[in-house]
């Protein structure tokens, strides 16, 4: 088997490493100058420009100047010769196996360890034996400050790294895991090819003796019962004997063997990946579906979201209210948004599918004091409406049929102002600032009720049981109506006029009197961010979070404003103008990203969406504008 690179010619002054006479590959091993397998014949010459050629066991040089150049080249740092092995080792994957060839001669370098090309090799001819005794040389690899994939001239430079990984306690429970990995293989294939008695064998004789996942030996026993072999594919979440599967075995193999030996399975394709996320996560306009392919993203260019593609534009007025729009919230799936008004209405609107434009579909009516907060139930059903302070009464709605199936009031002196639905979507929690606080079935019967807690805003947490709640002790504390205990989880100082939570319940987005929108982690119980910008005095206003992966927080404004930020950033990326008075609420589409809806006092609801005209250069012209203030 032969190494990757040329022999040391020693005219040429080529240090390039070898196991075979004058860089020759074995024609009848099947493998290449970089010790890698291949299903071509590349017994023939490759030229280059300066005149070396591969497979013919000769180096021929130039002039005398040509020789001179070759002795004067520069030795490749390690960053440089890393660089070379990615590539080489993408190439051979794409199988440019002469490229690669031609590559390791030139450069010097070793795309992997000979020790570990036969290792691979051995694994992929299905040689169990062989590649079960490799594991040996392997193994005094790992510990060994000479098992470095360099350069000769860099080789006494290797024990530095390798002094360190020597003292990994990790080392000596490598062994094992790689040779039950291969044993598996070993075992199924046997199983596959009907001979039950030399898999019996292996699970006795070699996988057992072992003691290793012992539990996982006991679910190999059982596919000797397999009546046929894609019994036992299906059983066994594999895909059968072949390159394939081999190729999967090698790539977990690789995990547990250092890069300077063998590099792990498509590195540079991780590396490219793994730049292309980090450039998306850093972009502030970024608003679509991480694509984990690489083949979404240009590698020629850095990734740059343009602002005319995120909700900055105004796309349509409502202007059907006829009074101050205290509150506006998008259905769970996306396709409705429900806005309640000082008027007494509640208007449920139609998100057109294609050209996501708005049409009026219901009209609540009958809300007496006005609507100040609405709640959409879990599988968006039905539609429960509170008023403000002096409003003793809650409204749940039928959204689908229209219907009024509860008007609940436990006493005239109550004040509901607030609601969230139990994730069972068969209960819900109300409550306000007179000192009510409720859980109540879907006709109104009271279930449960705490004494004494004035209620500003609630959210009912994921796991059913616990409800948070904000109270005019300027905090936020977590109920639990089973067991009846109640903990504080946020301190603030100042009043919280309103709050939401994350959809993984993490975070939770505050508006703070005179503060401005605070984040706030649940978990740790820490304040994270104070976002900059707003005006918030003691009006009630509700901010969301919004957009991919919840990315951004948008809020309203007593300047008439709507705010945008970035998760991570404090300063704002966006501030949209339009609305003449106070805008007391934002709902961002869960489902449509691209689309934001806003409720403000001076009767509107505005659909905030991407630019409509995104090919004339003189966007920001548009009547409403995007500032944009990035951080």
């Amino acid at each position: 088997m032969q190494s990757n690179g040329a022999g040391e010619g020693q005219e040429s002054g080529l240090t390039c490493q070898s196991s075979a006479q004058n860089g020759e590959s074995s024609s009848a091993a099947g493998a290449h100058s970089n010790g890698l397998l291949s299903s071509t014949d590349h017994g023939s010459s490759v030229g280059t420009g300066n005149g070396a050629q591969t497979g013919t066991g000769t180096l021929s040089t130039g002039s005398g100047s040509e020789l001179g150049s070759l002795k004067k080249k520069k030795r490749l740092s390690q960053s440089e010769e890393d660089v070379i092995r990615l590539i080489g080792q993408h190439l051979h994957g794409l199988g440019l196996n002469q490229t690669v060839d031609l590559l390791m001669q030139e450069s010097g370098c070793r795309l992997e360890h000979p020790a570990a090309t036969k290792f691979r090799n051995h694994v992929m001819e299905g040689e169990w034996d062989k590649a079960e005794n490799d594991l040996s040389e392997l193994k005094s690899l790992m510990h060994s400050p000479n098992a470095t994939v360099v350069s000769p001239s860099r080789e006494n430079t290797a024990h530095t790294f390798w002094s360190s990984v020597r003292r990994s306690p990790e080392l000596g429970l490598e062994q094992p895991r790689m040779k039950f990995l291969l044993l598996q293989q070993k075992y199924l294939e046997y199983l596959e090819d009907g001979k039950v008695l030399e898999a019996l064998q292996v699970l006795r004789g070699e996988l057992t003796p072992l003691k290793y996942n012992t539990d996982r030996i006991h679910i190999l026993s059982g596919y000797l019962m397999c009546s046929h072999a894609e019994d036992l594919r299906a059983k066994a979440e594999w895909e059968g004997k072949g390159v394939s599967s081999r190729s999967r075995l090698l790539d977990k193999l690789q995990m547990y063997l250092p890069p300077s030996v063998m590099l792990p399975p498509q590195r540079l394709h991780t590396l490219l990946r793994q730049a292309v996320e980090l450039q998306r996560d850093r972009c502030l306009y970024h608003n679509t579906k991480l694509d984990a392919s690489l083949d979404s993203a240009s590698l020629l260019l850095d990734h740059m979201c343009s602002r005319k593609q995120f909700p900055c534009y105004t796309q349509q007025i409502l202007t059907e209210h006829c009074n101050e729009v205290w509150f506006c919230k998008f259905s769970n799936d996306g396709t409705k948004l429900a806005t309640g008004s000082k008027d007494t209405t509640v208007l449920v609107w139609q998100v057109e599918q294609d050209t996501h434009q708005l049409k009026l579909w219901r009209t609540l009516e009958g809300h007496a004091y006005g609507v100040s907060y609405l709640s959409w139930s879990p599988d968006d059903t039905y539609l429960i409406a509170c008023g403000p302070d002096d409003c003793s009464e809650l409204w749940l709605w039928n959204v689908q049929t229209g219907e009024l199936r509860t008007k609940m009031s436990q006493s005239h002196e109550d004040s509901l102002t607030s609601v969230a639905w139990n994730p069972d979507g068969k209960r819900f929690v109300t409550g306000g600032q007179r000192g009510q606080f409720y859980q109540c079935d879907l006709d109104g019967n009271l279930l449960d009720s705490w004494e004494g807690v004035r209620v500003q805003c609630l959210w009912c947490v994921s796991d059913g049981r616990t409800v948070l709640a904000s109270d005019t002790h300027q905090r936020i504390r977590g109920y639990n109506f089973e067991d009846l205990t109640d903990r504080n989880i946020v301190q603030e100082d100042h009043p919280i006029m309103s709050f939401t939570v994350s959809k993984n319940g993490r975070l939770a987005l505050l508006n703070v009197a005179t503060q401005g929108v605070h984040l706030w982690d649940l978990q740790d119980r820490v304040l994270v961010r104070k976002y900059q910008g707003v005006t918030q005095g003691f009006y009630t206003i509700h901010s969301c979070f919004g957009g991919h992966n919840e990315d951004f927080i948008a809020s309203g404004s007593e300047d008439h404003k709507v705010y945008i930020w970035h998760k991570r950033s404090e300063l704002p990326i966006a501030e949209l103008t339009g609305h003449t008075r106070t805008v007391n609420c934002v709902t961002w589409n869960p489902c449509v990203p691209s689309i934001m809806a806003s409720a403000s006092d001076d009767g509107t609801v505005r659909i905030w969406g991407p630019a409509p005209f995104q090919d004339v250069q003189d966007v920001d012209s548009f009547s409403e504008n995007c500032n944009s203030m990035d951080s």
